[in-house]
């Protein structure tokens, strides 16, 4: 990760080897902020690809996901037991076998809402947008259990529509509108709005990823591959991955990930933004020198991470995506989904 202001970090304290220089100095500072008022307990899960040392010093808890790689099954725990290299270069090797993962069952968040409700503090979990994962039907089936068992604790569950380290950003905010006081049920509320207004761009370095996910046919998938074809992606309001446009060769694809950028931006540089890749850092460190080009840019936090394995079992080595505050998405819904959306009362991904 890497901010201008990192090394004005004021405190050299550590938490799984991550001291606050390391850690963006603003991140830090909501650290102390969260930790001096904590009237809201917030929990969000791995999918959201945190930086390393970020969610510690928020306070935040991270549910840990699992995958399965060639030598069994292995959990989704923020690079504590690998680097980025050495799993990506494990799926590169892994030539035939097909990294896997599955949906968490309500047994497994029972545990950790159980646990948060014997503490006590109000709850809200974001959870890993239903677009893309069943394991959002079982966090709120596990939190339905937990609230009739303790009718008195506050336990709150939202689809974050916004995979990766856009969730990542929406969780940091929630942070800050913790610190400033918002209750539990205010956090749900402003959270149910502000998940719109994150973005997130991406592209990947294989097609056949795509074919695999059945987003595009197998041959047009080997057809891109031959002409270099590479696709610039996003995710629409339910989180569901969209594909916004193909690219011959990778540098258009990047280039394409900064004009989106300059299109949606919402030109607060008070928020981060956060460029992560899979094992593909040198295309991130020019998409960041790109960034810090753009008007009102040049001082901007930026939030440096990997996509986890629980992600990048999904879309191979070499993804590389950009995610940030911007206009709200809803805006650019098609006429079927603004009807569609109405219909579901405005709140397509929520139960409470």
């Amino acid at each position: 990760m890497s901010s201008k202001d990192n090394s004005e970090a004021s405190e050299s304290a550590q938490t799984d080897g991550v001291t606050d220089a390391q850690v963006p100095q603003e991140i830090a500072r909501l650290g102390k902020a969260y930790h001096n008022r904590r009237n809201v307990n917030i929990i969000v899960d791995s999918c959201a690809d945190f930086a390393q040392g970020v969610a510690e010093r928020l306070g935040v808890k991270v549910i840990e996901f699992s995958y399965v790689g060639p030598d069994g099954e292995h959990l989704d725990d923020n690079w504590r037991s690998q680097t980025p290299h050495e799993f990506y270069e494990g799926m590169r090797k892994s030539k035939g076998f097909h990294y896997t993962t599955a949906a968490v069952t309500p047994g497994s968040y029972l545990d950790c809402f159980e646990e948060a409700a014997k503490e006590g503090t109000p709850t809200l979990y974001l959870a890993f947008t239903a677009g893309l994962s069943s394991s959002f039907y079982a966090a709120e089936q596990a939190a339905q259990y937990v609230r009739d068992k303790h009718p008195d604790f506050e336990l709150y569950v939202l689809d974050n529509v916004c995979p990766s380290s856009a969730a990542e950003l929406l969780a940091i905010e929630c942070v800050h509108q913790a610190s400033m006081g918002l209750t539990a049920r205010q956090l749900f509320e402003w959270a149910k709005d502000a998940r719109y207004f994150v973005h997130g761009y991406f592209t990947i370095d294989d097609m056949k990823i795509l074919a695999a996910g059945g987003r595009i046919p197998p041959a047009a998938a080997n057809i891109g591959g031959k002409l270099d074809v590479k696709p610039e992606l996003s995710f629409d309001t339910s989180g569901s991955l969209t594909v916004n446009g193909m690219c011959r060769g990778r540098k258009k694809a990047l280039r394409a990930l900064v004009q989106e950028f300059r299109d949606n931006y919402s030109h607060d540089p008070s928020l981060p933004i956060g460029i992560m890749s899979a094992d593909a850092e040198h295309d991130a460190d020019w998409l960041e020198g790109q960034i810090r080009k753009e008007k009102g840019c040049e001082d901007i936090t930026v939030i440096r991470s990997s996509i986890g394995p629980t992600l990048g079992a999904h879309v191979g080595s070499g993804m590389v995506a950009i995610v940030f505050w911007g206009t709200d998405r809803r805006e650019k819904m098609s006429l079927s989904d603004r009807i569609a959306h109405k219909v579901r009362g405005g709140d397509p991904d929520t139960k409470q």
